[in-house]
């Protein structure tokens, strides 16, 4: 298939998921428990410019002609990586699902996609928007199940030639172990993270800075992997801050999803509600002040108390550990060169941000905290044209951007011999 009809049916199906919004946000709720209007006006809005930003790239994926020394002629080509099997997490499930077969069908790849078990809803509509947009049959396929089945079938098999995968670090893992273990196929992973968001005494407005941090942990009830777990202010502005943003959990409305006030619904399901609540009941036990929250929402779903923490150390579970609820964990510190050391203790490297007004400071810690993304007054800034991905144990690879298309390539070189060259 030429590459301009590529860009048409990814054009297409960005037609046939605009049209399908309002069904698509629904499902996403039902199926998730995030807010409806942050389905409506987040997740779709994302999903949507996935396709029609590699729609973009479909005719614009190139090779080089290179000057090689020598009656030669050589030059490189961009093939597709061939058949890519994609898992996708439950937290964002439509926009990641898309994220990772629009960069693969760009390419001319076909791809193999297990949605989560917990929230296979939206990609199964998906799949028939995609029907109904003209893909050819056999160039995207859904396998919903579970993984130590249908997701291990897809990364042990020889004939998949690679593996997008976004989720927890230790899947991550085994996943790089059934390649090495089968075909050696290219891997791509999103994993977890622990990320540092780190605010100066001097930041220009310490209101907007509290809201930016709040929103970093508490959006999506907390179930983000770039979520501003570790939340570092420096100790003269310490106690506002920590007054401040208490005040903003106790004030963030939970319940029904469906409900245009709430912000937060309940967490994915039992086994994450558990954790969460064990990890709260750590920091208790480990010395860390309770502000607020704490405990069970309510008294039936797998509702969470907003929950922040002050006076916690670098050696708690909670500020080591990837929590992936709505607990915001605030630590104090004093100098820019103890925070950095303090930020890069972890073994995860995906995000990172920094308050201050103070241009020096603010690339200072940009420069130095070893993440593959960091916002400057700003929190969770994204954009497909942005290429995404971790450092450590956060990943490998990127999404997004030209560097997330070249994911799903191979670079070929071909050398002729010609009688002269005239060059």
């Amino acid at each position: 298939m030429d590459a301009a009809q590529r860009a048409i049916l990814l054009h297409r199906l960005g037609d046939l998921v605009e049209r399908d919004r309002t069904m698509l946000a629904t499902l996403e709720t039902l199926d998730t428990g995030k807010p409806y209007l942050s389905s409506y006006t987040d997740d779709l809005p994302f999903a949507l410019k996935q396709l029609r930003y590699f729609a973009g790239w479909a005719d614009k994926i190139t090779g080089k002609t290179i000057p090689a020394p020598g009656n030669y002629f050589c030059y490189t080509r961009v093939e597709p990586v061939g058949v890519v099997g994609a898992i996708t997490p439950w937290n964002f499930p439509l926009a990641i699902a898309l994220q990772k077969i629009a960069p693969a069908l760009a390419a001319g790849c076909v791809v193999v996609l297990k949605p989560a078990e917990q929230t296979p809803l939206t990609t199964l509509h998906l799949a028939s928007l995609i029907k109904e947009a003209g893909v050819p049959p056999g160039v995207v396929n859904i396998v919903p199940g579970y993984g130590p089945t249908a997701g291990a079938a897809i990364c042990e098999h020889q004939d998949v030639d690679k593996v997008s995968f976004t989720g927890s670090t230790e899947v991550g893992k085994v996943i790089m172990s059934a390649s090495g273990q089968s075909n050696l196929k290219r891997i791509s992973l999103e994993l977890g993270g622990k990320s540092p968001n780190i605010v100066f005494a001097d930041v220009h407005d310490v209101d907007q800075a509290v809201a930016m941090a709040h929103d970093a942990v508490f959006y999506n009830m907390g179930q983000s992997c770039v979520s501003g777990s570790r939340t570092y202010v420096q100790e003269k502005l310490y106690d506002e801050f920590v007054r401040k943003s208490v005040d903003l959990a106790r004030k963030r409305a939970i319940g029904d999803p469906f409900s245009m006030s709430v912000q937060n619904g309940p967490q994915i399901d039992s086994e994450q509600f558990n954790k969460i609540l064990r990890l709260i009941e750590s920091g208790k036990q480990q010395g860390a002040k309770l502000e607020c929250g704490g405990g069970r929402h309510g008294d039936k779903g797998y509702f969470i108390e907003n929950t922040v923490f002050s006076n916690v150390t670098d050696d708690m579970r909670i500020a080591k550990e990837e929590i992936f609820g709505p607990v915001q964990q605030i630590l104090k510190f004093k100098t820019m060169d103890e925070v950095t050391k303090r930020a890069n203790n972890t073994t995860y490297g995906l995000a990172a941000a920094v308050f201050t007004k103070d241009i020096d400071k603010a690339l200072s810690i940009a420069h130095s905290v070893k993440a593959g993304t960091v916002w400057v007054n700003c929190y969770d800034v994204a954009d497909p044209s942005v290429p995404f991905g971790g450092f450590k144990m956060s990943g490998l690879g990127r999404e997004g951007g030209e560097d997330g298309v070249k994911e799903f390539c191979e670079i070929k070189t071909v050398t002729i011999k010609v009688p002269e060259k005239n060059s």
